[in-house]
């Protein structure tokens, strides 16, 4: 069995510190918004390369308190793309907002910058990339086309934690960035958690009000806010962890230049696309194949993890109808939901698993 994800081998190499972290806590009877906290949003923000972290409860609540941030409403009109988790543009509805799809590169699964110009309007009050699958979108003609339209631009980089473009980390480049620390990311928890980081001071002191009901004074509010809070055993878990992700990232990386080799000569199977100049950290592995379901099926017979990120495009989501897309709209991301799939990366993985893994795909 070659299972797609592999926590506990993982935690097999940090199980004495994970523990050590957990008693701290504990033994300091601190459990929200503590000292951990503190700390990791300090640490988070200067592996990003940003001035400053804000840790929340989950990467779905990092882009709603920063939409929220920038007061977005209903009748307002966010920019991002079809093919993504469906908190990207489940946040956007969630405050009454219309999200406003671009469709995707064919190579990267990124949103694609040159479609950005013809869906501005005058309700157009952020655009929302995403770091799909751990790599950077097109920031710079993202950017570009944002400042000329005096946009803001909050990256969605959920997935894409110490990914680079030019030298740039994820999470530096727009007004606010989101992370998420779901255990299955290559930097992920012990349950939900995730961060807003941001080099602008006013954007954080903001982000952290609404983060707490909107009150810096507890009882005394000033915004309407939530409960986006992360929680000290999270952060502290995530402490330890932190320390070993670039090594991690590192395997990845190894891992799939690795498969790259293993499946160089595979009929009808497409690799994934890496921007020339980047840092790809592999929070998937992802495939194509115009026989996707059959291989998986193949796959899963034979014992070997695999998934589909994502079956169905956001724009052809049932509680999305609304919004008038229909088959056909987004030709790229409804072929990548047809098309892709994700093989075991994770760095633990041997290898002679990936062998097993290359050699089946191969058969099919």
């Amino acid at each position: 069995m070659v299972p797609l994800l592999d926590l506990k081998a993982q935690y097999n190499t940090i199980r004495d510190d994970i523990r050590q972290a957990l008693d701290r806590v504990i033994e300091s009877q601190k459990f929200i918004l503590g000292p951990e906290v503190e700390a990791l949003e300090h640490e988070i923000a200067t592996y990003s390369q940003c001035r400053y972290g804000i840790g929340v409860s989950s990467g779905t609540d990092a882009l709603l308190v920063a939409l929220m941030a920038l007061n977005i409403k209903p009748g307002d009109e966010v920019i991002t793309t079809p093919y993504s988790f469906f908190a990207t543009a489940g946040s956007v509805m969630r405050l009454g907002a219309t999200p406003v799809f671009i469709d995707i590169e064919p190579g990267t699964f990124n949103m694609d910058a040159s479609g950005i110009k013809a869906k501005i309007s005058k309700r157009t009050r952020a655009i929302v990339p995403v770091h799909l699958f751990g790599q950077v979108a097109d920031m710079d003609a993202i950017l570009d086309v944002a400042r000329r339209h005096d946009i803001p631009v909050i990256e969605d980089a959920a997935q894409a934690i110490g990914a680079e473009c030019k030298g740039r980390r994820a999470g530096s480049m727009g007004l606010m960035s989101c992370f998420s620390f779901f255990p299955s990311k290559n930097l992920g928890g012990f349950g939900d958690g995730g961060m807003v980081t941001t080099n602008d001071a006013a954007v954080a002191e903001r982000i952290r009000v609404l983060r707490s009901h909107g009150f810096r004074i507890k009882y005394y509010n000033e915004v309407l806010g939530g409960n986006f809070r992360l929680d000290e055993i999270q952060a502290a878990v995530l402490r330890v962890k932190l320390r070993h992700l670039d090594h991690w990232t590192e395997g990845r990386r190894a891992n799939a230049r690795r498969y790259r080799e293993l499946l160089s000569n595979a009929n009808g199977i497409g690799l994934p696309y890496e921007v020339s100049d980047s840092r790809h950290i592999y929070n998937q592995f992802v495939i194509r194949s115009d026989r996707r379901d059959g291989l998986m099926e193949h796959l899963k017979k034979k014992n070997i993890g695999c998934e589909v990120y994502y079956p169905v495009p956001l724009h052809l989501q049932d509680c999305l109808t609304s919004l008038g897309y229909r088959r056909g709209s987004f030709p790229t991301s409804e072929t990548a939901s047809l098309e892709s799939l994700a093989l075991p990366i994770y760095p633990e993985l041997s290898p002679e698993a990936m062998k097993t893994v290359a050699e089946a795909v191969r058969q099919y």
